[in-house]
């Protein structure tokens, strides 16, 4: 009887080992929603990220409330090659506070024209977008301001990973 139990255990366990080691795809679709899917996206679809199973166990978990601000209000960091102790601050300001963020390095004349055309000001490295909100400029106050109205975090979980272009 212990003999049928044991097969009947390793059988069962044999069964549910490889569905935990799914590959997830992440990206966002045409009308600005963020997808989650075991299917891959449509060929051509820009911004996809791949997680593999084992790797997802090993991440940590975002908490749901940073995880509903950042579909909600993603947030993107501009920033420039020229921008150094200032863009340093922005970053840390972010990742202090456990954000989520995509960091656009601008590295041509015509990428930052065009975002200085979306903020209004022609001096706004570094830049904060959170959702449709617009910032330029790095100012501390105002910055933690449109977080906090977002609903993003006053502090980083324990063990959370830092964003940006420069994150490991």
């Amino acid at each position: 009887m212990f003999a049928y139990r044991f097969i009947l255990f390793c059988a069962a366990f044999a069964i549910v080992l490889p569905s935990s080691a799914q590959t997830t795809y992440r990206w966002v679709d045409s009308t600005g929603q963020t997808v989650f899917s075991d299917q891959p996206p449509a060929p051509g679809t820009k911004f996809v990220e791949i997680q593999e199973g084992a790797k997802q166990a090993n991440a940590p978990e975002i908490p749901f409330a940073t995880r509903q601000a950042a579909e909600k209000y993603p947030v993107t960091l501009y920033t420039a090659a020229s921008c150094t102790e200032t863009c340093v601050r922005a970053r840390a300001l972010l990742n202090d506070r456990g954000v989520p963020f995509s960091e656009k390095l601008l590295t041509s004349q015509e990428e930052v024209a065009g975002i200085a055309k979306q903020m209004g000001n022609e001096s706004f490295i570094p830049g904060l977008k959170v959702g449709s909100q617009n910032f330029p400029g790095f100012e501390s106050g105002s910055w933690n301001n449109l977080l906090d109205l977002a609903g993003y975090p006053k502090t980083a979980p324990y063990g959370s990973k830092p964003s940006g272009v420069f994150a490991k």
